[in-house]
């Protein structure tokens, strides 16, 4: 096994991921496009992750161990602590330039970069299922209640899932 590639895969998993079962969907494709793990590893390890204590995603270290035994498991403990000490490297170094102005603008500029991105990937979803008036309707809404933080965002969900089901 290449251990580098393995540290990666499951550091990339964790990293792009917002921590729980959120390494799923890419742990899952990687592992089983390289031949590394079975349905039956995953199954497994998530059950595991399940029933012992602690944080949830502790079940990849369960599906490390699964694949690789105890190199894998090390590395995903590894891969499991560098992000969370990443953030907490940045925030010193954040709180070092908070003061400055170029820190706000910089920034208002990342906000800006990921609504844009946000936007055009909304866009690209909405093409691809067939744009109508009543998505626009339903995500405009959705939207305007979102900014103004009166209502729950769970409650936006269910009730544009039930319009949309009910109407479309």
């Amino acid at each position: 096994m290449n251990w580098f590639l393995f540290f990666w895969v499951v550091f990339k998993a964790i990293l792009f991921s917002t921590g729980g079962f959120g390494p799923l969907p890419s742990l899952h494709t990687d592992f089983l496009a390289n031949g590394w793990a079975t349905e039956t590893q995953f199954a497994e390890a998530l059950s595991i992750g399940q029933i012992t204590p602690g944080p949830n995603g502790l079940w990849v270290v369960s599906l490390c161990y699964l694949v690789a035994g105890i190199p894998g498991a090390v590395l995903s403990c590894i891969a499991l602590l560098v992000p969370p000490l990443f953030v907490l490297f940045v925030q010193q170094c954040y709180n070092r330039i908070a003061h400055l102005p170029a820190t706000q603008g910089l920034l208002d500029g990342v906000v800006l970069v990921i609504a844009s991105f946000s936007i055009i990937v909304l866009m690209g979803m909405f093409q691809s299922s067939g744009l109508d008036a009543l998505t626009v309707v339903i995500a405009s809404v959705s939207a305007i209640l979102a900014v103004t933080r009166r209502v729950s965002i769970n409650l936006i969900l269910l009730f544009a899932v039930v319009i949309g089901a009910v109407m479309g």
